[in-house]
């Protein structure tokens, strides 16, 4: 069986740049751990997504309902912040842009990941309450009878409040919720 992990918008934007919080500051190792365990697996595929947007992202919708600039393709806030970076140093992964909140291609670069064997997707990343619930929420309703799970420690929200309500939610949607 292929143990595929998704790490998710782990960019220093979202750690400890303009959306940065002390709770995304505080997962960065248990994070790095998780990429070493499943960079060690010989059924393990690791994919990462980012957060991409362009210059005239205060001209989106998102921009228009956050307006912070963050994520802005090829700035310093875009790549992968420096511990995730080292962690992933050597390992064979996928990237995946995506321009919002869940991306439409995971679904299918997991099933690539996968080829053609059986799989389970373990989640973990930023921000629990957006990226990784939407992005959990998209696999599960594509693979509704594999394990797909959320590692609570390797995950951080916006606030401490909305972070343990979006996991609940993934927990009533039937995801399995790592929580130590």
């Amino acid at each position: 069986m292929k143990h595929i992990l998704v790490v998710v918008d782990m960019q220093t934007d979202f750690v400890d740049g303009a959306l940065g919080t002390p709770e995304a500051v505080a997962i960065l190792p248990t994070v790095a751990d998780k990429i070493r365990i499943y960079a060690a697996d010989p059924e393990g595929m690791i994919l990462v997504t980012y957060d991409t947007h362009a210059e005239t992202y205060m001209e989106t919708s998102e921009g228009k309902h956050l307006p912070v600039p963050h994520c802005i393709k090829g700035t310093e806030g875009w790549a992968l912040h420096p511990t995730v970076a080292e962690a992933l140093e050597g390992v064979t992964y996928t990237s995946v842009e995506k321009p919002t909140f869940g991306s439409v291609d995971l679904p299918a670069l997991v099933a690539q990941a996968a080829a053609g064997k059986d799989f389970s997707v373990e989640l973990i990343g930023l921000c629990t309450d957006i990226c990784v619930v939407s992005n959990t929420l998209l696999l599960k309703a594509h693979y509704p009878e594999r394990p797909i799970s959320v590692d609570a420690t390797c995950c951080a929200g916006v606030t401490p409040a909305t972070h343990e309500a979006a996991l609940t939610t993934m927990e009533m949607c039937q995801i399995e919720v790592k929580r130590g």
